[in-house]
């Protein structure tokens, strides 16, 4: 018999889901007491016969008792909402503590869970594929979506919870006004795959209960894992301005002689009297349990494909992995964003157009490292963003492409995984490679330290990167740790982008890399978003352990300032006398006001084959809540007479400025700026190569003077 559950567990959980007694199943099925007996401990399974009658009395499909993967259509609880009692002892909790860890923002959300879904990646040859869908619900699809979920039954307790005049009921409160007054609902899915899945029972230790029923579980066995603390799974219901989070699993490892369509949902709402009735505050949905000591407790269920996709819950394939639906979808950050651009509050598009690209953004921002494929390595991660409405494509997927959100670093990584490193900088588009010693100190009460060798790879900075001069840091599964500016660059620098690798993402082969891995995972807050000191790391190293990381930091900075401190002397900037000769002007004079002027504080410039230069200039502003306006001007500095002045071919405006018909409009109360800019050759009175280049501010004619 092709079986998948023990034929004997299958008939005990049977007799439980139809509240029939071993007794009454004798009875109508005309079996002895020992029959059932020796089937329920396992130590035989009835005759073909036999079991045709047993399936007719469960109301279950005969094929079906073959395989034992789906239970009998007639003998499944109806799923309802199960609501936690209140405590005895008189105890309120208004709400979950733990959502409060992090905001309400769909960059969060998209770093935490994307890194949980990492840390859940199964076939290490293959990357973890994750998918966010967010899908707006109106009218009848709406209607028939809060149906699925028992709406009715919940609205008593989102009344009562939205009643209550604290942080949570608040939330709520405004989650069910946008519903209703605006008759609209946004659902948020993360599907992922080649993923563990929930495993494990519905409360013992295991991925499901980690999950489903505790706080602060993290249930993370590898020690690259980016999650610590149990507290990213949080921000689901954080993102949640109702709190209902519904879940879908496929699993790896089956549950009950089963892998796919393991369902269940959780709601976390405050403490509230509900028809005079206290409630503890979460809530979950599911099919009533019959197990002593859990009777009536909502427990997951396998649901058919038609009730998964009421819930909006299919998955595409039976790849393990698990889809969290998100429902009531809220970011704050980018509703903020939309105000303060005086955007209409209504319009409903735009907000999910702008949670579709704060999505891709974050995923690029955080995740580039993992998406980046060697000639023979595989991507950590596949991640897409895609936004439907009422089941119609409002944006097409846009699958994440980390060439194209950070260019240089990406490629540096690339040369490094195939090999392709230099000590040295000396042409453009080279990739420099340094090892950083990290040195990890023994656990409490141990001896022997070990020595890490961390990766620090620098290359040339393109425009699409964002801010220059900056150091990545990543472990483990490559998500980036912390971006921080490198201090202490000698004024001319060439833009850069550095990177350090370190633990696992150094290579599998790195010394000391479990070790490395262990140290710096302790030494994260649960934001993980930087190395320093934390209660753990002082608990399970030193109260000074934290030193090793400083220096480790500060030995990433000094290689770095060395490799681009060397010339790179066949760029494509122009020879180094050239370089030598850029000159810069401070630019407007302070005015009788006092405060002083704008002045420009750092230039980079090189020759083009074209004979053009490339100049990019970092303004420094003085303290102030005014616009200045304007005008950068080239000069040559020829050997003898007036500077002639000449043209700009291209002027593009970078950090805290902008690009306007008069010049350069740089914003209000920032202390500093850049802009970028190229020479019109057919200006240039003589070649490049026999004159200086002088760039000064000016200030724009017939413009305010401040």
């Amino acid at each position: 018999m092709d079986a998948g559950e023990e034929f004997g567990a299958w008939l005990v959980r049977q007799l439980k889901r139809t509240d029939m007694s071993r007794e009454e199943l004798e009875e109508r099925v005309g079996l002895t007491r020992a029959a059932v007996s020796a089937w329920m401990t396992g130590r035989a399974v009835p005759v073909d016969e036999t079991m045709r009658a047993i399936a007719d009395a469960f109301g279950a499909e005969y094929a079906g008792m073959h395989t034992r993967t789906t239970d009998g259509a007639g003998s499944g609880r109806p799923v309802r909402w199960y609501h936690r009692p209140a405590y005895t002892d008189g105890g309120r909790d208004f709400g979950n503590a733990a959502t409060f860890a992090f905001d309400a923002d769909v960059e969060v959300l998209a770093r935490e869970a994307t890194q949980n879904s990492l840390d859940e990646r199964l076939d290490r040859s293959a990357p973890v594929r994750v998918r966010y869908t967010i899908h707006e619900l109106t009218g009848e699809n709406l209607a028939r979506f809060r149906e699925a979920v028992r709406w009715d039954d919940l609205f008593p307790h989102y009344e009562a919870a939205a009643a209550q005049e604290q942080k949570v009921g608040r939330v709520i409160a405004e989650g069910l006004r946008d519903m209703y007054e605006r008759d609209r609902l946004v659902l948020l899915r993360v599907d992922d795959y080649n993923a563990s899945g929930l495993t494990g029972d519905d409360y013992e230790d295991g991925r499901f209960s980690a999950v489903v029923r505790r706080q602060l579980d993290s249930r993370k066995s590898d020690a690259s894992a980016g999650g610590s603390y149990g507290l990213g799974k949080a921000t689901l219901w954080a993102t949640s301005s109702l709190g209902m989070v519904l879940i879908n699993s496929t699993l790896s490892v089956p549950h009950e002689g089963r892998t796919e369509r393991r369902l269940v949902g959780r709601l976390d709402l405050p403490w509230r009297t509900v028809n005079n009735e206290p409630f503890a505050g979460p809530a979950w949905f599911g099919e009533p349990d019959t197990a002593p000591g859990s009777e009536g407790v909502a427990r997951s269920w396998w649901a058919d494909e038609e009730t998964v996709e009421r819930l909006h819950l299919s998955r595409e394939s039976s790849a393990p992995g698990t889809s969290f639906l998100i429902v009531g979808a809220h970011d704050v950050a980018s509703i903020s964003a939309d105000s303060g651009k005086g955007g209409d509050e209504g319009d409903d598009e735009e907000t999910v157009q702008a949670m579709h690209a704060r999505l891709v953004d974050a995923l690029g921002r955080n995740f580039w490292a993992a998406m980046t494929a060697g000639r023979s390595t595989t991507p950590v991660l596949e991640a897409s963003v895609r936004t439907l409405r009422n089941g119609h494509v409002v944006i097409e997927e846009e699958r994440v492409d980390p060439y194209r959100v950070q260019p240089s670093r990406t490629r540096a990584l690339k040369a490094y995984l195939d090999g392709e490193t230099v000590d040295r900088l000396t042409e453009s588009g080279q990739v420099a490679l340094a090892r950083v010693p990290l040195t990890v100190p023994a656990l409490r009460g141990q001896r022997g330290a070990a020595e890490h060798e961390a990766v620090l790879l620098v290359t040339a900075a393109e425009d699409g990167d964002g801010k220059p001069n900056q150091m990545v840091t990543m472990r483990g599964n490559r998500m980036v740790i912390r971006e921080a500016r490198v201090p202490d660059l000698p004024l001319g620098t060439n833009p850069f982008q550095a990177i350090l690798l370190a633990g696992h993402a150094a290579g599998e082969d790195a010394a000391q890399a479990e070790r490395a891995e262990a140290f710096l995972r302790a030494s994260e807050p649960p934001e993980h978003d930087k190395w320093g000191q934390t209660d753990e790391l002082r608990s399970v190293y030193s109260a000074t352990a934290h030193r090793r990381i400083q220096e480790f930091t500060s030995a990433a900075y000094r290689s770095v300032r060395e490799l681009v401190g060397r010339a790179q002397t066949k760029s494509n900037e122009g020879p180094r006398a050239l370089r030598d000769l850029l000159r810069l002007d401070g630019g407007p004079k302070p005015g009788a006001r006092g405060g002083g002027a704008p002045t420009i504080r750092g230039l980079d410039a090189g020759l083009d084959a074209a004979g053009a230069w490339h100049v990019r200039a970092e303004v420094r502003l003085p303290a102030g809540q005014d616009p200045w306006l304007l005008s950068p001007v080239a000069k040559f500095d020829v050997r003898s007479g007036a500077r002639p002045v000449v043209g700009w071919s291209e002027v593009v405006a970078g950090q805290n400025c902008e690009l306007v018909e008069a010049g350069l409009l740089f914003k209000a109360g920032a202390r500093s700026a850049s802009f970028t800019a190229v020479t019109d050759v057919s200006t240039h009175p003589v070649r490049a190569e026999l004159a200086g280049l002088v760039v000064e501010l000016q200030k724009t004619r017939g413009a305010a003077s401040r």
